[in-house]
Protein backbone atom coordinates (compact mmCIF):
# COMPACT_ATOMS: atom_id res chain seq x y z
CA UNK A 1 0.00 0.00 0.00
CA UNK A 2 1.30 3.52 -1.03
CA UNK A 3 1.68 6.12 1.45
CA UNK A 4 -1.16 8.25 -0.26
CA UNK A 5 -3.55 5.22 0.26
CA UNK A 6 -2.58 5.06 3.58
CA UNK A 7 -3.19 8.56 4.20
CA UNK A 8 -6.64 8.15 2.11
CA UNK A 9 -7.59 5.10 4.42
CA UNK A 10 -7.49 6.60 7.45
CA UNK A 11 -7.77 10.67 6.29
CA UNK A 12 -21.35 5.51 36.48
CA UNK A 13 -19.07 2.87 37.04
CA UNK A 14 -15.39 2.31 37.97
CA UNK A 15 -13.05 2.54 34.99
CA UNK A 16 -11.68 -0.82 33.73
CA UNK A 17 -9.71 -0.85 30.93
CA UNK A 18 -8.91 -4.13 29.87
CA UNK A 19 -11.56 -5.72 27.55
CA UNK A 20 -12.23 -9.37 28.33
CA UNK A 21 -12.16 -11.78 25.70
CA UNK A 22 -15.21 -14.00 27.43
CA UNK A 23 -17.28 -11.13 27.69
CA UNK A 24 -19.92 -13.46 26.74
CA UNK A 25 -19.15 -17.26 26.05
CA UNK A 26 -21.63 -19.43 24.27
CA UNK A 27 -21.55 -22.82 24.67
CA UNK A 28 -20.27 -25.04 22.01
CA UNK A 29 -23.67 -26.78 21.88
CA UNK A 30 -25.69 -23.44 21.91
CA UNK A 31 -24.48 -20.84 19.10
CA UNK A 32 -27.14 -18.44 20.72
CA UNK A 33 -25.96 -15.02 22.50
CA UNK A 34 -28.34 -13.64 24.52
CA UNK A 35 -28.25 -9.95 25.78
CA UNK A 36 -30.45 -8.02 27.73
CA UNK A 37 -29.86 -4.04 27.54
CA UNK A 38 -32.11 -1.42 29.35
CA UNK A 39 -32.11 2.61 28.27
CA UNK A 40 -32.99 4.32 31.48
CA UNK A 41 -31.96 7.68 32.65
CA UNK A 42 -29.89 6.92 35.42
CA UNK A 43 -27.35 8.33 37.84
CA UNK A 44 -23.61 7.84 36.96
CA UNK A 45 -20.18 8.90 37.14
CA UNK A 46 -18.90 10.58 33.83
CA UNK A 47 -14.91 11.50 34.03
CA UNK A 48 -15.25 11.54 37.94
CA UNK A 49 -18.58 13.83 38.59
CA UNK A 50 -22.05 12.79 38.69
CA UNK A 51 -23.81 12.80 36.02
CA UNK A 52 -28.00 12.03 34.98
CA UNK A 53 -27.61 10.57 31.71
CA UNK A 54 -29.08 8.44 28.98
CA UNK A 55 -27.36 4.95 29.96
CA UNK A 56 -27.65 0.94 28.93
CA UNK A 57 -27.65 -1.51 31.79
CA UNK A 58 -26.64 1.16 34.09
CA UNK A 59 -23.66 2.17 32.24
CA UNK A 60 -21.48 5.21 29.85
CA UNK A 61 -20.65 3.34 27.72
CA UNK A 62 -23.17 0.08 27.59
CA UNK A 63 -21.64 -3.49 28.09
CA UNK A 64 -19.78 -4.63 25.61
CA UNK A 65 -21.15 -7.16 22.94
CA UNK A 66 -19.08 -10.13 21.63
CA UNK A 67 -20.02 -12.63 19.39
CA UNK A 68 -18.64 -14.64 16.51
CA UNK A 69 -19.10 -15.24 13.00
CA UNK A 70 -22.63 -17.93 12.14
CA UNK A 71 -23.67 -16.87 15.60
CA UNK A 72 -27.37 -16.48 16.37
CA UNK A 73 -27.79 -12.76 18.41
CA UNK A 74 -31.12 -12.15 20.46
CA UNK A 75 -30.91 -8.56 22.39
CA UNK A 76 -34.04 -8.43 25.01
CA UNK A 77 -33.97 -4.68 25.25
CA UNK A 78 -36.29 -2.39 27.02
CA UNK A 79 -37.22 1.01 27.24
CA UNK A 80 -37.01 2.89 30.51
CA UNK A 81 -36.12 6.33 28.90
CA UNK A 82 -39.01 9.28 29.08
CA UNK A 83 -39.00 8.72 25.35
CA UNK A 84 -38.74 6.56 22.18
CA UNK A 85 -35.61 4.98 21.22
CA UNK A 86 -34.36 2.02 19.27
CA UNK A 87 -30.80 0.39 18.79
CA UNK A 88 -28.53 0.38 15.42
CA UNK A 89 -25.91 -2.30 15.18
CA UNK A 90 -23.48 -0.10 13.37
CA UNK A 91 -21.06 -1.63 10.80
CA UNK A 92 -22.81 -4.95 11.44
CA UNK A 93 -23.64 -7.00 8.13
CA UNK A 94 -27.25 -7.84 8.81
CA UNK A 95 -30.28 -7.31 7.69
CA UNK A 96 -31.97 -3.59 7.97
CA UNK A 97 -35.16 -4.95 8.13
CA UNK A 98 -37.80 -7.02 10.35
CA UNK A 99 -36.33 -7.42 14.08
CA UNK A 100 -32.37 -7.10 12.96
CA UNK A 101 -30.89 -3.69 12.18
CA UNK A 102 -34.18 -1.79 11.88
CA UNK A 103 -33.83 1.28 12.28
CA UNK A 104 -37.70 2.19 11.03
CA UNK A 105 -38.41 0.58 14.94
CA UNK A 106 -39.58 2.70 17.45
CA UNK A 107 -39.33 1.54 20.62
CA UNK A 108 -41.97 3.35 22.85
CA UNK A 109 -41.48 4.84 26.46
CA UNK A 110 -41.87 1.26 28.63
CA UNK A 111 -41.80 -0.61 25.72
CA UNK A 112 -39.76 -3.64 24.70
CA UNK A 113 -38.40 -5.00 21.71
CA UNK A 114 -36.10 -8.38 20.97
CA UNK A 115 -33.54 -8.21 18.35
CA UNK A 116 -32.59 -10.98 16.95
CA UNK A 117 -30.28 -11.75 13.73
CA UNK A 118 -27.71 -14.41 12.84
CA UNK A 119 -24.28 -13.55 11.62
CA UNK A 120 -22.82 -14.36 8.74
CA UNK A 121 -20.75 -17.28 8.63
CA UNK A 122 -17.84 -14.94 6.55
CA UNK A 123 -18.54 -11.97 8.88
CA UNK A 124 -15.61 -10.15 9.55
CA UNK A 125 -14.12 -9.91 13.11
CA UNK A 126 -13.94 -6.24 14.18
CA UNK A 127 -14.85 -3.68 16.24
CA UNK A 128 -18.80 -2.69 15.93
CA UNK A 129 -20.45 -0.77 18.44
CA UNK A 130 -24.66 0.08 19.21
CA UNK A 131 -26.49 2.98 19.71
CA UNK A 132 -29.66 4.88 19.15
CA UNK A 133 -30.98 5.70 15.31
CA UNK A 134 -34.23 7.49 15.79
CA UNK A 135 -34.37 10.53 13.37
CA UNK A 136 -35.01 13.41 15.09
CA UNK A 137 -33.59 12.19 18.35
CA UNK A 138 -30.40 10.60 17.58
CA UNK A 139 -27.78 13.49 18.44
CA UNK A 140 -29.29 13.85 21.65
CA UNK A 141 -29.85 10.65 22.73
CA UNK A 142 -26.43 10.07 21.74
CA UNK A 143 -24.66 12.60 23.58
CA UNK A 144 -26.30 12.19 26.53
CA UNK A 145 -24.52 8.70 26.94
CA UNK A 146 -26.11 5.52 24.99
CA UNK A 147 -23.55 3.63 23.21
CA UNK A 148 -21.85 0.68 23.45
CA UNK A 149 -19.35 -1.45 22.14
CA UNK A 150 -19.77 -4.69 19.97
CA UNK A 151 -16.94 -7.27 19.15
CA UNK A 152 -16.78 -10.14 16.70
CA UNK A 153 -13.70 -12.24 16.75
CA UNK A 154 -12.57 -13.18 13.68
CA UNK A 155 -9.20 -14.03 11.57
CA UNK A 156 -6.94 -10.86 12.97
CA UNK A 157 -7.77 -12.57 16.87
CA UNK A 158 -6.46 -16.01 15.29
CA UNK A 159 -2.72 -14.44 14.58
CA UNK A 160 -0.76 -15.27 17.24
CA UNK A 161 1.56 -12.27 17.45
CA UNK A 162 -2.09 -10.42 17.77
CA UNK A 163 -3.40 -13.00 19.91
CA UNK A 164 -0.72 -12.59 22.67
CA UNK A 165 -1.19 -8.40 23.18
CA UNK A 166 -3.23 -7.85 26.25
CA UNK A 167 -6.29 -5.52 24.11
CA UNK A 168 -7.86 -2.99 25.95
CA UNK A 169 -10.80 -0.59 24.85
CA UNK A 170 -10.29 3.02 23.50
CA UNK A 171 -14.16 4.59 23.73
CA UNK A 172 -14.65 7.88 22.99
CA UNK A 173 -17.61 10.20 24.36
CA UNK A 174 -17.96 13.69 24.72
CA UNK A 175 -20.66 15.45 27.22
CA UNK A 176 -22.52 18.44 28.03
CA UNK A 177 -22.81 18.79 31.20
CA UNK A 178 -23.32 21.05 34.17
CA UNK A 179 -21.38 21.07 37.40
CA UNK A 180 -25.22 20.09 38.79
CA UNK A 181 -24.89 16.63 36.61
CA UNK A 182 -27.81 18.20 34.42
CA UNK A 183 -27.36 17.98 30.72
CA UNK A 184 -27.83 21.04 28.25
CA UNK A 185 -29.95 20.67 24.76
CA UNK A 186 -27.59 23.38 22.32
CA UNK A 187 -29.53 26.20 20.11
CA UNK A 188 -30.14 25.87 16.30
CA UNK A 189 -26.33 26.98 15.65
CA UNK A 190 -24.81 24.41 17.88
CA UNK A 191 -26.75 21.69 16.02
CA UNK A 192 -26.21 22.97 12.70
CA UNK A 193 -22.61 22.82 13.54
CA UNK A 194 -22.83 19.82 15.19
CA UNK A 195 -22.96 19.86 18.79
CA UNK A 196 -19.55 19.07 20.80
CA UNK A 197 -19.20 18.97 24.92
CA UNK A 198 -16.67 20.19 26.99
CA UNK A 199 -16.27 16.75 29.04
CA UNK A 200 -14.52 14.26 27.17
CA UNK A 201 -14.37 10.95 28.65
CA UNK A 202 -12.31 7.10 27.21
CA UNK A 203 -14.41 4.72 28.57
CA UNK A 204 -16.34 6.74 30.81
CA UNK A 205 -13.25 8.22 32.52
CA UNK A 206 -11.14 11.15 32.42
CA UNK A 207 -7.38 10.33 32.01
CA UNK A 208 -7.41 6.31 32.26
CA UNK A 209 -4.07 5.01 32.58
CA UNK A 210 -3.16 1.86 30.28
CA UNK A 211 -0.58 -0.20 30.59
CA UNK A 212 2.06 -1.48 28.43
CA UNK A 213 5.20 -3.82 29.34
CA UNK A 214 8.40 -2.84 27.90
CA UNK A 215 8.98 -4.35 24.59
CA UNK A 216 5.83 -5.64 24.71
CA UNK A 217 2.57 -4.96 22.76
CA UNK A 218 -0.90 -3.31 23.60
CA UNK A 219 -3.73 -3.93 21.43
CA UNK A 220 -6.43 -0.90 21.54
CA UNK A 221 -9.57 -0.75 19.74
CA UNK A 222 -10.48 2.49 19.51
CA UNK A 223 -14.17 3.46 18.85
CA UNK A 224 -15.29 7.38 18.11
CA UNK A 225 -18.49 7.32 19.69
CA UNK A 226 -19.39 10.81 20.03
CA UNK A 227 -22.53 12.49 17.88
CA UNK A 228 -19.67 15.31 16.42
CA UNK A 229 -16.93 15.83 17.50
CA UNK A 230 -13.80 14.09 15.64
CA UNK A 231 -10.52 12.73 17.79
CA UNK A 232 -7.54 13.83 16.52
CA UNK A 233 -4.93 11.46 18.33
CA UNK A 234 -1.39 11.14 18.80
CA UNK A 235 0.52 9.49 21.85
CA UNK A 236 4.00 11.11 23.07
CA UNK A 237 7.14 9.26 21.71
CA UNK A 238 4.99 6.21 20.25
CA UNK A 239 3.94 5.54 16.81
CA UNK A 240 0.22 3.59 16.03
CA UNK A 241 0.86 0.21 13.91
CA UNK A 242 -2.93 0.18 12.67
CA UNK A 243 -4.18 -3.01 11.66
CA UNK A 244 -8.21 -2.65 11.63
CA UNK A 245 -10.41 0.04 10.31
CA UNK A 246 -14.09 -0.24 10.88
CA UNK A 247 -15.49 -3.28 9.16
CA UNK A 248 -12.10 -5.63 9.36
CA UNK A 249 -8.39 -6.10 9.31
CA UNK A 250 -5.95 -4.06 7.18
CA UNK A 251 -3.71 -6.28 4.55
CA UNK A 252 -0.45 -5.56 6.74
CA UNK A 253 -0.23 -3.18 9.59
CA UNK A 254 0.19 0.41 8.52
CA UNK A 255 2.66 2.62 10.91
CA UNK A 256 1.14 6.28 11.78
CA UNK A 257 2.05 9.20 13.82
CA UNK A 258 -1.76 10.09 14.69
CA UNK A 259 -4.60 9.18 13.55
CA UNK A 260 -8.04 10.76 12.93
CA UNK A 261 -11.55 9.40 13.49
CA UNK A 262 -14.38 10.98 11.95
CA UNK A 263 -17.73 10.28 14.43
CA UNK A 264 -18.43 6.44 13.85
CA UNK A 265 -15.11 5.62 12.75
CA UNK A 266 -12.94 2.84 14.80
CA UNK A 267 -9.60 1.69 14.66
CA UNK A 268 -7.69 -0.97 15.70
CA UNK A 269 -4.02 -0.04 17.07
CA UNK A 270 -1.16 -2.23 18.04
CA UNK A 271 1.75 0.18 20.36
CA UNK A 272 4.56 -1.27 21.03
CA UNK A 273 6.34 -0.54 24.78
CA UNK A 274 9.77 0.58 23.29
CA UNK A 275 10.66 4.09 25.00
CA UNK A 276 12.08 4.49 28.98
CA UNK A 277 10.17 3.78 31.58
CA UNK A 278 7.56 6.43 32.30
CA UNK A 279 3.92 7.41 31.68
CA UNK A 280 2.69 8.80 28.35
CA UNK A 281 0.18 11.22 27.07
CA UNK A 282 -2.62 10.60 24.52
CA UNK A 283 -3.26 13.88 23.05
CA UNK A 284 -6.45 14.88 20.92
CA UNK A 285 -4.43 17.38 18.60
CA UNK A 286 -6.41 20.44 17.04
CA UNK A 287 -7.83 19.46 13.98
CA UNK A 288 -10.22 21.58 11.76
CA UNK A 289 -13.68 20.08 10.57
CA UNK A 290 -15.68 23.24 9.28
CA UNK A 291 -18.42 25.23 10.75
CA UNK A 292 -16.25 27.15 13.39
CA UNK A 293 -15.51 23.57 14.86
CA UNK A 294 -11.49 24.09 15.05
CA UNK A 295 -10.02 23.33 18.40
CA UNK A 296 -6.73 25.56 19.01
CA UNK A 297 -5.37 23.18 21.47
CA UNK A 298 -4.11 19.75 22.68
CA UNK A 299 -6.61 18.15 25.24
CA UNK A 300 -5.56 15.10 27.07
CA UNK A 301 -7.47 11.98 26.55
CA UNK A 302 -5.58 8.87 27.91
CA UNK A 303 -2.21 8.29 29.63
CA UNK A 304 0.37 4.98 28.82
CA UNK A 305 2.34 3.66 31.89
CA UNK A 306 4.75 0.98 31.15
CA UNK A 307 4.26 -1.94 33.84
CA UNK A 308 6.78 -4.64 33.83
CA UNK A 309 9.30 -5.84 31.38
CA UNK A 310 7.54 -8.71 28.50
CA UNK A 311 9.33 -11.63 29.16
CA UNK A 312 9.37 -12.89 24.90
CA UNK A 313 9.33 -9.61 22.75
CA UNK A 314 8.30 -10.19 19.36
CA UNK A 315 7.80 -8.68 16.21
CA UNK A 316 4.07 -7.97 14.33
CA UNK A 317 3.74 -9.86 10.93
CA UNK A 318 4.35 -8.50 7.30
CA UNK A 319 0.94 -9.87 6.37
CA UNK A 320 -2.31 -9.65 8.68
CA UNK A 321 -5.22 -10.99 6.15
CA UNK A 322 -5.90 -11.66 2.44
CA UNK A 323 -8.58 -8.67 1.33
CA UNK A 324 -10.71 -9.47 -1.79
CA UNK A 325 -10.67 -6.16 -3.85
CA UNK A 326 -14.09 -5.66 -5.26
CA UNK A 327 -14.68 -5.68 -9.02
CA UNK A 328 -15.34 -2.73 -11.30
CA UNK A 329 -18.79 -1.40 -10.62
CA UNK A 330 -22.02 -1.89 -12.38
CA UNK A 331 -22.91 1.30 -11.80
CA UNK A 332 -21.96 5.01 -11.11
CA UNK A 333 -24.38 7.35 -8.88
CA UNK A 334 -23.43 10.66 -7.79
CA UNK A 335 -24.27 12.53 -4.01
CA UNK A 336 -23.91 15.97 -3.43
CA UNK A 337 -24.10 17.07 0.49
CA UNK A 338 -25.50 20.38 1.11
CA UNK A 339 -27.05 22.92 3.41
CA UNK A 340 -30.65 24.58 3.00
CA UNK A 341 -31.74 27.11 5.52
CA UNK A 342 -31.86 25.12 8.87
CA UNK A 343 -31.75 21.53 6.65
CA UNK A 344 -28.83 19.15 5.73
CA UNK A 345 -29.60 17.64 2.38
CA UNK A 346 -28.39 14.87 -0.05
CA UNK A 347 -29.09 15.57 -3.91
CA UNK A 348 -31.08 18.76 -2.55
CA UNK A 349 -33.52 16.84 -0.68
CA UNK A 350 -33.57 16.09 3.22
CA UNK A 351 -34.81 12.52 4.72
CA UNK A 352 -38.14 11.48 4.67
CA UNK A 353 -39.31 8.47 5.79
CA UNK A 354 -41.74 7.85 2.97
CA UNK A 355 -39.54 7.59 0.54
CA UNK A 356 -36.73 5.55 -1.49
CA UNK A 357 -34.09 7.87 -2.76
CA UNK A 358 -32.24 5.10 -4.54
CA UNK A 359 -32.81 1.67 -5.70
CA UNK A 360 -29.71 -0.75 -6.59
CA UNK A 361 -29.80 -4.32 -7.56
CA UNK A 362 -28.68 -7.07 -4.68
CA UNK A 363 -25.79 -8.80 -5.45
CA UNK A 364 -24.40 -5.87 -7.90
CA UNK A 365 -21.27 -3.72 -7.06
CA UNK A 366 -21.50 0.33 -7.21
CA UNK A 367 -19.29 3.32 -7.25
CA UNK A 368 -21.11 6.33 -4.80
CA UNK A 369 -19.45 9.47 -5.69
CA UNK A 370 -20.01 12.13 -2.84
CA UNK A 371 -19.37 15.34 -3.50
CA UNK A 372 -19.56 17.75 -0.60
CA UNK A 373 -20.59 21.21 -1.24
CA UNK A 374 -20.57 22.42 2.26
CA UNK A 375 -17.82 24.43 3.87
CA UNK A 376 -17.66 21.48 6.56
CA UNK A 377 -16.99 17.87 7.11
CA UNK A 378 -19.25 15.30 6.79
CA UNK A 379 -18.46 11.91 8.11
CA UNK A 380 -20.87 9.44 5.61
CA UNK A 381 -22.26 6.08 7.23
CA UNK A 382 -23.77 3.73 4.94
CA UNK A 383 -25.90 0.92 6.87
CA UNK A 384 -26.04 -3.37 6.06
CA UNK A 385 -22.83 -3.17 3.48
CA UNK A 386 -19.74 -2.14 3.90
CA UNK A 387 -17.26 -0.56 1.33
CA UNK A 388 -13.62 -0.12 -0.29
CA UNK A 389 -12.90 3.67 -0.62
CA UNK A 390 -11.39 4.28 -4.06
CA UNK A 391 -7.51 5.97 -4.12
CA UNK A 392 -6.15 8.43 -5.43
CA UNK A 393 -5.73 6.37 -8.58
CA UNK A 394 -8.95 5.42 -8.79
CA UNK A 395 -8.55 1.64 -7.61
CA UNK A 396 -9.73 0.16 -4.11
CA UNK A 397 -7.89 0.79 -0.80
CA UNK A 398 -8.15 -2.82 0.80
CA UNK A 399 -10.01 -2.34 3.92
CA UNK A 400 -13.51 -2.61 4.54
CA UNK A 401 -14.91 0.32 5.92
CA UNK A 402 -18.64 1.56 6.77
CA UNK A 403 -17.61 5.52 7.60
CA UNK A 404 -15.55 7.56 5.88
CA UNK A 405 -14.53 11.48 6.21
CA UNK A 406 -15.74 13.42 2.99
CA UNK A 407 -13.89 16.66 3.72
CA UNK A 408 -15.27 20.32 2.74
CA UNK A 409 -15.36 21.11 -0.70
CA UNK A 410 -14.47 17.82 -2.19
CA UNK A 411 -15.10 14.70 -3.63
CA UNK A 412 -14.73 10.99 -2.37
CA UNK A 413 -15.91 7.85 -4.11
CA UNK A 414 -16.84 4.71 -2.59
CA UNK A 415 -17.18 1.10 -3.78
CA UNK A 416 -20.28 -0.52 -2.83
CA UNK A 417 -21.46 -4.66 -2.81
CA UNK A 418 -24.92 -4.98 -2.05
CA UNK A 419 -24.78 -8.91 -0.77
CA UNK A 420 -26.93 -10.91 1.04
CA UNK A 421 -29.84 -8.77 2.02
CA UNK A 422 -32.80 -7.32 0.43
CA UNK A 423 -34.98 -4.30 2.00
CA UNK A 424 -34.05 -0.35 2.53
CA UNK A 425 -31.24 0.80 4.05
CA UNK A 426 -30.13 4.40 5.15
CA UNK A 427 -26.98 6.08 4.60
CA UNK A 428 -26.27 9.29 6.26
CA UNK A 429 -23.46 12.42 7.84
CA UNK A 430 -23.01 10.95 11.26
CA UNK A 431 -22.38 13.58 12.59
CA UNK A 432 -25.65 12.44 14.82
CA UNK A 433 -27.42 16.33 14.35
CA UNK A 434 -27.12 16.67 10.30
CA UNK A 435 -28.65 13.48 10.35
CA UNK A 436 -31.70 14.73 12.03
CA UNK A 437 -31.70 17.71 10.25
CA UNK A 438 -32.06 15.68 6.73
CA UNK A 439 -29.12 14.75 5.43
CA UNK A 440 -29.97 10.85 5.19
CA UNK A 441 -31.14 9.09 2.20
CA UNK A 442 -32.54 5.71 1.71
CA UNK A 443 -31.55 2.49 -0.64
CA UNK A 444 -33.84 0.28 -1.76
CA UNK A 445 -31.83 -3.29 -2.27
CA UNK A 446 -33.54 -5.77 -4.60
CA UNK A 447 -33.87 -7.81 -7.85
CA UNK A 448 -34.80 -4.86 -10.06
CA UNK A 449 -33.32 -6.00 -13.40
Amino acid sequence: MSTIQRRSLLKALPFVPALSRSVVQAQDADPVHSFQLEARQEWVTLGGRAALAFAYSQRVPGPALEVNPGERVVVDFRNALPEATNLHFHGLHIPATGSADNIMIRVGSGAAQTYDFTLPANHPGGTFWYHPHVHGAAARQVSRGLAGPIIVRGALDRIPEIAAAPEALFFLQDFAVSANGQFSEPGMMARMNGREGSLITVNGAANPVFNVQDQGWLRLRMVNASASRYYHVRLDQHTFHVIAADGGATASPVEMEDLLLAPGERIEVMILGNRPAGDYVFWNMPYNRGGGNNAQRPILLASLRYEGTAENPWTLPGQLVEIDLLPSPTMKRSFRLGQRMMNFTINGRAFSESRIDTRVNLDSVEDWEFVNATGMDHPIHIHTNPFQVLGPNGNPIPVWKDTVNIRAHSTQTLRVAFRDFEGVSPYHCHILDHEDLGMMGTVGIGRIA
